[in-house]
């Protein structure tokens, strides 16, 4: 077995496909707004959900966000009611700028390994 199987089987190694990275993003214009900090809960999309996406090709910014959305929760029944949604993706139009989920969107992207660096270049190996 090689070296790096084997560290690719390590037992403390967790599942990679499920521990998807999350992180926390301050709206800055909401925050304003609410006098206090309005912070979106995001995470990495899994490869399958990318692929779904990428063949909609339909408004993929709202679309990508939709899936790495967290926190608030965009089906959330209050919010659609407050921002006049019939659907989670008018509700996050209604709510947010499209900067604003052009922005959120990638972020989601950069979770998911997209518009970052994700590997190194090792020279002389």
């Amino acid at each position: 077995m090689s070296k790096l199987l084997d560290i690719l089987l390590r037992p403390e190694l967790p599942n990679v496909a499920k521990e998807l990275p999350e992180c926390k993003v301050k709206v800055k214009r909401l925050s304003r707004l609410a006098g206090e900090d309005v912070v979106f809960t995001l995470r990495a999309l899994p490869y399958g959900r990318v692929q779904e996406i990428k063949e909609l090709k339909e408004d993929a910014a709202l679309s990508i966000l939709l899936s790495g959305l967290v926190d608030p929760d965009p089906k959330a029944s209050e919010l659609k009611e407050r921002y006049g949604g019939a659907t989670p993706a008018e509700t996050l139009k209604a709510l947010l700028l499209p900067g604003e989920i052009e922005d959120l969107s990638r972020e989601v992207e950069r979770l998911s390994g997209y518009r970052g660096e994700t590997i190194q270049k090792l020279k002389n190996v």
